[in-house]
């Protein structure tokens, strides 16, 4: 996930349909998939860091050039900070991937774990009739994955059961095999399903059997 994400091909998508619908055929649970570019644009978080830098580091440069004799007029100082907070900003508003470099990892992972939560509720997943509902959630900037799973599903499926799954698709993401990843992902995801929650005759397919890009 390191590259700027692309979008996955067609049969890429194909391929992650077909994947819902054999793990929904043994389970009355749904899964529904979502890979989101980015979970935030970070301009302000990342600004406020790198002006923060700015003014922290013209500290020590104003001792240096004060410890070397090195006579700088206030003015001019202040117009060499002022032409780096810009450089700094026209960087972060042209370069919307620098950002990420400037944000701490947990704003990082809390921005894409609200994110998965919206889309958790967004896209219905929450509305099945039996709770039984699992979104599959991978947000591509942040290096971030997360199975989010209705309450009917968490009174029987440990968390450390989804923190394998969740291991797993970012381990293929990373690689560049995202739609592979998801493929894996389902087929775990619907095997711990059919366990708990195995298929019923009058089996109601309620979700959409497809990856949503955002």
């Amino acid at each position: 996930m390191a590259k700027p994400p692309q979008g996955m091909k067609p049969e890429e998508h194909e391929r992650i349909a077909t994947a819902i619908r054999e793990a929904e055929s043994k389970t009355s649970g749904e899964i529904y998939c979502v890979v989101a570019r980015s979970s935030g644009s970070y301009f302000f978080p990342a600004t406020c860091f790198v002006l923060g830098a700015i003014l922290l580091l013209s500290l020590p440069v104003a001792l240096a050039l004060e410890y070397w004799w090195i006579s700088l007029r206030l003015p001019v100082f202040v117009a060499a900070q002022l032409l780096a907070a810009l450089a700094a900003l026209a960087l972060l508003w042209l370069v919307p991937a620098s950002r990420l470099w400037f944000v701490p990892r947990r704003l990082r992972y809390r921005r894409a774990h609200d994110n998965a939560l919206k889309q958790f509720i967004a896209r219905n997943v929450h509305i099945t009739a039996n709770r039984t509902g699992v979104l599959i959630f991978v947000s591509l900037a942040e290096r971030y994955a997360s199975v989010v799973a209705d309450s009917g599903i968490n009174q029987h499926v440990p968390q450390h059961a989804w923190d394998g799954v969740i291991r797993d698709l970012i381990a293929h993401a990373s690689q560049d095999r995202l739609a592979d990843g998801f493929v894996v992902a389902i087929g775990s995801v619907g095997e711990l399903l059919a366990t708990h929650f195995p298929a019923k005759p009058d089996n109601v397919n309620e979700l959409d059997d497809h990856v949503v890009e955002i």
